[in-house]
């Protein structure tokens, strides 16, 4: 899993470097032009590949420590 995750990460490096869409005048909706829905687009894939980055590779050990760390805390 960690090994998609890395590819995935290298992806959005690589797809982040739009050199083609610089002089295209083109519009989307008829309102964006596609240089900005393209980076909206790519933004919105960074935060999906983050939240599965921090959802599903994320140490348990360190949630359980900040929950504990917080309760006795509390008790003070």
């Amino acid at each position: 899993m960690s090994r998609l995750l890395c590819f995935l990460v290298l992806v959005l490096l690589v797809l982040h470097q739009d050199n083609w869409f610089w002089t295209d005048g083109r519009l989307v909706f008829g309102f964006i032009p596609i240089g900005l829905f393209y980076h909206a687009s790519l933004s919105v894939a960074a935060a999906l590949v983050w939240w599965w980055a921090t959802r599903f590779c994320w140490p348990a050990e360190v949630g359980e420590t900040a929950c504990e760390t917080a309760s006795e805390g509390a008790g003070r």
